[in-house]
């Protein structure tokens, strides 16, 4: 792990590899703060990307004949599921502000808090808990504007609420 980077915390514990994480977790609820600011951004983060990568030759020859020796009649799927670790470890949000922030911080340790609020089991409810977070936190009716989230779910906007 770069020691530059600020570590995720959860409940006072440090999470700095995916073994931090409890058996079954598929993602987590977090917020970033950036200290310099005091501008605030909660988000989902998934722990894993599964992604479909074709086949080459080769290796779907060697799947046909696995396929063949095995028993297994069908069609031979042209694509395999691949699963690798998402960037979680220097992740900090999706949303622009937050971006630019972490290019023109010159100590992103100093700079940065990174927090995780819950630990998600599923795709679904990583999906319910980020709602559920922003909701509360009121990050698009909040005049002050600490969070920079400006909306939620791509259906409600910070713009409709004309609070500036």
């Amino acid at each position: 792990m770069d020691m530059t980077l600020p570590s995720w915390t959860y409940q006072g514990r440090i999470f700095n590899d995916i073994s931090d994480f409890p058996e079954g977790t598929y993602g987590f609820i977090y917020e970033v703060f950036h200290k310099p600011t005091g501008l605030k951004y909660l988000g989902k983060k998934v722990l894993f990307f599964e992604r479909n990568k074709r086949l080459g030759k080769k290796a779907l020859e060697a799947l046909r004949e696995e396929r063949k020796a095995n028993g297994i009649g069908g069609r031979t799927p042209l694509k395999q599921k691949i699963i690798t670790e998402s960037d979680w470890k220097d992740y900090y949000g999706s949303h622009p502000k937050i971006k630019q922030l972490v290019k023109d911080s010159d100590d992103l340790r100093r700079d940065f808090e990174k927090k995780i609020l819950d630990l998600v089991p599923s795709k679904k409810l990583l999906t319910y808990y980020e709602c559920k977070h922003l909701f509360i936190n009121d990050v698009l009716e909040t005049y002050s504007h600490q969070y920079i989230n400006d909306n939620i779910l791509g259906k409600f906007y910070r713009k409709d609420f004309n609070n500036d």
